[in-house]
């Protein structure tokens, strides 16, 4: 079909206007999906490539030929930021037609969500977080505002297939409409899907349609890669090899040179790297944590201060206020702008911030998903994506053992590039989960909402909900039992259940709306500005890192969680609370290829590639590629099991729990998911003896818990029986059929991923 003529005049305009001279293939395919049937729609397609406007145009169209009697459209975003970004390229689009788009999040003016609550008509754009407020707090208006509900867009879905947060979403999109009584379609968007018809079902879960997912030609991916490696102090990886006199670095790193008295203290080569390579240009500085991501735009700035020359580098973190966020936005946006953002995923997804030059990534990300998103950020306006890694470590010392002498950010930094190359691999849904968190979660917010409900009546309501499909009805008696006997819920006189005093403590705390992990933060403020949040905040007198700057603690009100600073000079670390990482065994897999194979890749530069040879050559001469067990000498030994973040720690409990005592097991270590370094008291032989036979033997998961153990694993584990958090973290987190497998195929004499 031709789509352009299908489309309202106001859109065909739009396109006019915008000088646009023909349709994208990801329109053209989503306007054949969206007016040519009636199901679901899962649009995969490259960052930048219009997905936006590929569900937006025929869904408007639709909403302009017949309009609905209330919100038409509701947008589900897992960020403030990119609500904000959308926001505005929707209503530019909706203006002449005259449907109203509504924020509707922490940060968004109260003004148009009470002018939708009296008139609700339009799209609705919303954070899950807020969604589940408006279905607590509203639930009297939800009938009103969503009778005629038409189509469900749920942006950037990829980041909610392998979380609690995407199954909170999925029950509060299940919740509204039976509550609401209305049967939208669903419309995913994503530039980042791996197995694509696994999204498409977890998409479609619930709502009683299938899932259409276009296929079209896209435009050829171009990227610009480089790769370099840093030791954190010098000499580099392979500076004697080409220059015996090590007079200065070869070719595009002759401008770093090793710290003298003009250049900061504790000078970083990995960050003079940067600091150099950003100048006059427009780039983002991605980093893993929000510690990290403190420490790097200190550094930056004090590169800045040293050479006198104008500070040029924001931040963007998820503890930083509105305002800071918002000004870094707004900045980015300014083509003309030859600011630096330091940048976590608050970043990474869908937002447009104009035309970037390049992408710095400092060490690998954990996901192949997280490598091309935050690589998606630049190459818009018609350049390609362009990215460059900064890997780091110190310098091995004499005595270290075999493991420190591998460079593992490296070898997983390649390793998720060549997935993605060789094969399209991007991490799949995460699958059977047992989420007692979510379940306690929903249970207190369907009460919240609806008012005494008989634990019958409660049961239909929550335990029909998608997600929870593998829970059992016997194991709902025990999570209500268990909350009845810690006043999360009473009974009434008339035998039905109610939140209890216990628990309106928790759910009338706005931080209730949120399923994901958080710690206790404490609100930082320099006279009236509003700097951010932190946990832990040290005594007064000490210092404090936000917001790219150091800042000296005035005072401490531990009532109202506000800390009260002012600013100062220097560098310290920051800490805003454990940020675990979830990798995918299939990285580590390819991270044993890269070890293993002679290639070369193109796209490392020269300390990277000569790192690169080090590590193999430390590979060959250890025996790593025969042997997945090398002896480190008298008794310790250190096991290179090659598995991803849940079957890594499968394997770790599977050999404390089940094979200690015959290995003689001590001392175990393990640097996830890389290593487990131990003692053992049997010889190699006997160990893949003792660990095959043990892992033939048909355990219950729950042996791997130790006694008395509560692994608190999700936000409300805590409130959770202990039993049900036992038994959800042996039979959901802990991936042990993935971890038997390895270890059957271990032999001490062929190839370790020969299966």
């Amino acid at each position: 079909m031709n789509a352009f003529y299908r489309y309202s005049p106001f859109i065909q305009d739009y396109i006019y206007q915008s000088g646009w001279n023909k349709l994208r293939a990801v329109q053209d395919a989503a306007a054949d999906a969206i007016f040519g049937t009636d199901d679901n729609v899962l649009l995969t397609a490259s960052t930048a490539s219009g997905k936006t406007e590929a569900a937006f145009f025929p869904i408007l169209t639709l909403l302009d030929e017949d309009p609905p009697e209330s919100v038409g459209v509701l947008y589900i975003a897992p960020l403030k930021a990119l609500i904000n970004d959308q926001f505005g390229r929707l209503s530019e689009l909706c203006r002449d037609a005259g449907i109203p788009v509504t924020r509707w999040h922490g940060d968004a003016p109260d003004s148009g969500k009470r002018r939708l609550i009296r008139k609700p008509r339009g799209v609705l754009q919303i954070t899950p977080e807020s969604l589940e407020s408006l279905l607590i707090n509203k639930h009297m208006e939800i009938p009103t505002m969503f009778s005629d509900l038409r189509f469900i867009v749920i942006d950037e879905i990829h980041s909610l297939l392998r979380a609690d947060r995407g199954g909170q979403t999925f029950c509060l999109i299940e919740r509204l409409c039976r509550l609401a009584e209305c049967d939208p379609r669903r419309i995913g968007l994503s530039a980042t899907i791996g197995e694509p018809e696994a999204a498409g079902r977890f998409l479609a879960a619930g709502s009683g349609r299938k899932t259409i997912i276009p296929e079209f030609d896209g435009e050829k991916e171009v990227w610009r890669l480089s790769m370099e490696h840093f030791f954190n102090t010098f000499p580099q990886a392979g500076d004697f090899d080409d220059d015996p006199d090590n007079d200065n670095m070869n070719g595009h790193l002759a401008s770093i040179e090793e710290p003298s008295d003009t250049a900061p203290k504790a000078a970083d080569p990995g960050v003079g790297y940067i600091f150099e390579h950003t100048k006059g240009r427009k780039c983002l500085v991605f980093t893993n944590s929000r510690e990290e991501c403190e420490t790097v735009c200190q550094s930056l700035r004090q590169y800045c201060e040293a050479n006198r020359e104008p500070d040029r580098f924001l931040i963007h973190h998820g503890n930083l206020s509105a305002s800071y966020r918002e000004s870094a936005e707004e900045d980015m946006k300014d083509d003309d702008s030859t600011k630096s953002v330091c940048a976590t995923a608050t970043l990474e997804l869908g937002i447009d911030i104009g035309r970037l030059e390049r992408a710095f990534q400092i060490d690998a990300p954990f996901t192949v998903s997280g490598f091309l998103q935050r690589m998606g950020r630049t190459g818009r306006r018609g350049d390609p994506e362009e990215m460059w890694f900064v890997m780091r470590e110190d310098h091995p010392e004499s005595r270290d053992l075999l493991p420190v002498l591998i460079p593992w950010y490296l070898l997983q930094g390649i390793a998720i590039i060549q997935l993605y190359i060789e094969e399209k691999f991007v991490e799949p849904p995460l699958k059977g989960k047992l989420p007692y968190s979510l379940l306690y979660h929903q249970t207190m917010s369907t009460l919240a909402s609806s008012g005494e409900m008989t634990p019958g009546e409660l049961a239909s309501r929550v335990l029909t909900l998608t997600p929870f499909s593998r829970i059992t009805q016997d194991d709902y008696r025990i999570l209500l039992k268990h909350l009845l006997e810690t006043d999360h819920i009473n009974r009434t006189e008339n035998g039905g259940l109610i939140v209890g005093l216990t628990g309106e403590r928790i759910v009338n705390n706005y931080k209730f709306y949120a399923v994901f992990q958080e710690s206790i933060e404490y609100s930082v403020r320099a006279g009236s500005e509003e700097l951010g949040t932190i946990v832990k905040p040290p005594p007064v007198g000490d210092k404090i890192a936000i917001a790219g700057r150091v800042w000296v603690v005035n005072e401490i009100d531990h009532k109202r969680k506000e800390v009260y600073c002012t600013l100062v000079k220097g560098n310290i670390p920051a800490y805003f609370g454990d940020v675990p990482g979830d990798i995918h065994t299939r990285i580590l897999e390819r991270m044993y290829q890269v070890l293993l194979e002679d290639s070369d890749y193109p796209y490392l530069l020269k300390h990277a590639a000569a790192r690169l040879a080090e590590a193999r050559a430390t590979f060959r001469k250890s025996g790593m590629p025969t042997h997945p067990l090398i002896h480190l000498g008298g008794k310790m030994w250190v096991l290179f099991p090659w598995l991803g973040t849940y079957q890594f720690l499968a394997l770790e409990r599977f050999l404390k729990r089940r094979c200690g005592t015959r290995l003689g097991l001590k001392g175990l270590d393990p640097a996830r998911p890389y290593y487990i370094q131990f003692t053992m008291q049997v010889s190699e032989e006997d160990f893949f003896r003792i660990v095959k036979e043990e892992a033939q033997v048909d355990f219950d998961p729950m042996d791997l818990v130790y006694p008395g153990e509560v692994p608190v694993f999700e936000k409300y584990d805590e409130y959770v029986p202990e039993e049900l958090v036992r038994k959800g973290f042996a039979y959901g987190v802990l991936d042990i059929d993935g971890m038997k497998k390895r270890v059957l195929s271990w032999s001490p004499s062929c190839p370790l991923l020969q299966q």
